[in-house]
């Protein structure tokens, strides 16, 4: 029973950037480090999950009930890949995850604001540029502004229950420069940066 039971969590992991290229519906193991904590995103993609990303890329994983994991925590996870409005995801129970193995506050990588796409999707990064379209509201899911860098212009959606204060996305003028951290991440045909709490946004 004992040797049954360790088995049932070595089965082989797969890196997380291979994992994302499998077919839609398969089955796959992954770990990582937390980089969006659960909730962070619930308003808008429905769910309580979070974000996983290893040294070769991140995903999305959705489950239904909120999990006890901080950013940097190290999390193993077995569930089906899927799609939700074109963003990579990976489905999963709560019973299929486990933490442990140490802990990692991962660095964001510096994108271009013309260069946030399918490459970096999933992934923690960082974009600085001069605000070009402001403050537009689009609750009870979140509120979007854009940034471009001179590259080309992004989208920055700041989910509701990311916890930021209206006001202070408000308060961003046209030209002003922010930058802003966050999970590069799709709605259909758009990219974008979603922020995962307030001090993603800064103006330097």
């Amino acid at each position: 029973m004992l040797l049954v039971a360790l088995c049932a969590s070595c089965t082989e992991t797969t890196p997380i950037d291979e994992a994302r290229a499998m077919q839609t519906g398969e089955e796959v193991t992954v770990r990582g480090y937390v980089t969006v904590p659960p909730g962070a995103f619930s308003s808008a993609l429905g769910d309580p999950g979070f974000a996983l990303q290893d040294d070769t890329g991140g995903i999305y994983i959705k489950v239904d009930t909120k999990q006890p994991y901080d950013v940097g925590t190290r999390v193993r996870v077995t569930g089906i890949l899927d799609e939700q409005n074109r963003l990579r995801i990976l489905k999963a129970a709560p019973s299929d995850m486990e933490s442990g193995g140490g802990r990692r506050i991962l660095a964001p990588k510096d994108v271009g604001t013309g260069d946030v796409d399918e490459d970096v999707e999933g992934q923690l990064i960082r974009v600085s540029g001069a605000v070009t379209q402001t403050f537009q509201d689009d609750s009870p899911y979140g509120y979007k502004l854009y940034v471009d860098d001179g590259g080309g212009e992004v989208q920055v959606f700041v989910h509701v229950s990311a916890g930021f204060e209206r006001s202070q996305l408000e308060a961003l003028s046209l030209g002003e420069r922010i930058t802003v951290v966050g999970l590069a991440a799709q709605y259909e045909t758009t990219y974008e940066v979603a922020p995962r709490f307030p001090s993603d946004l800064t103006r330097p």
